[in-house]
């Protein structure tokens, strides 16, 4: 069932958002030079690699480490950037990844591919079975303010409760956190 729904959700929003897609996929590159997507590795269910796309907001040649990681982030991320972090909408080509299974609409957040302690504790508890998500437990009760032990406590906790009911709660939390913009600090 959650297959499905996520295959539903992934092509309404594709459909839906068809304008917006197009819109950033034009000014993204005539904003700064670069492409329009940055296929970002991340680490998907059992451990698996993937190429993930995101709408580019960082300058290219930046760093390939999480934001909070870099020293001064403002030097990398692109005035456009900080809206479409700000807004999510540098997420809206994930759409594509749920489209064809490596991501799910609502599961934990794909770790980067050089996050080993994150990838770690998720393993540990029982995590890295899940397919990562769009958005997650976690991303609506701190996002990038949650230091990782408690994100992953919040992914297990994820894991223990999923459902239908509580995916669809999430999913509705998200859209609030998105239009608001709370809990991203870049």
């Amino acid at each position: 069932m959650k297959r499905a729904v996520d295959i539903a959700g992934a092509l309404a929003g594709l459909v839906l958002g068809s304008p917006v897609l197009l819109f950033l996929a034009v000014a993204v590159p005539l904003e700064s030079k670069g492409p329009a997507l940055h296929w970002s590795r991340r680490i998907g269910r059992n451990n698996v690699e993937f190429r993930m796309p995101k709408f580019r907001t960082m300058r290219v040649g930046a760093p390939n480490v999480a934001t909070h990681l870099l020293a001064d982030p403002d030097l990398w991320i692109t005035p456009l950037g900080r809206f479409l972090r700000r807004t999510s909408l540098d997420e809206l080509p994930q759409l594509w990844s749920v489209l064809v299974g490596d991501m799910s609409l609502v599961g934990p957040r794909p770790a980067l591919f050089n996050q080993d302690d994150l990838v770690a504790l998720r393993t540990a508890g029982g995590v890295h079975r899940l397919r990562p998500g769009l958005t997650g437990w976690a991303q609506i009760n701190g996002r990038d303010e949650l230091p990782i032990a408690q994100k992953v406590q919040l992914d297990v906790e994820y894991l223990r409760r999923r459902s239908l009911v509580f995916d669809l709660k999430i999913l509705a939390a998200t859209a609030w956190i998105a239009v608001t913009g709370r809990g991203v600090s870049h």
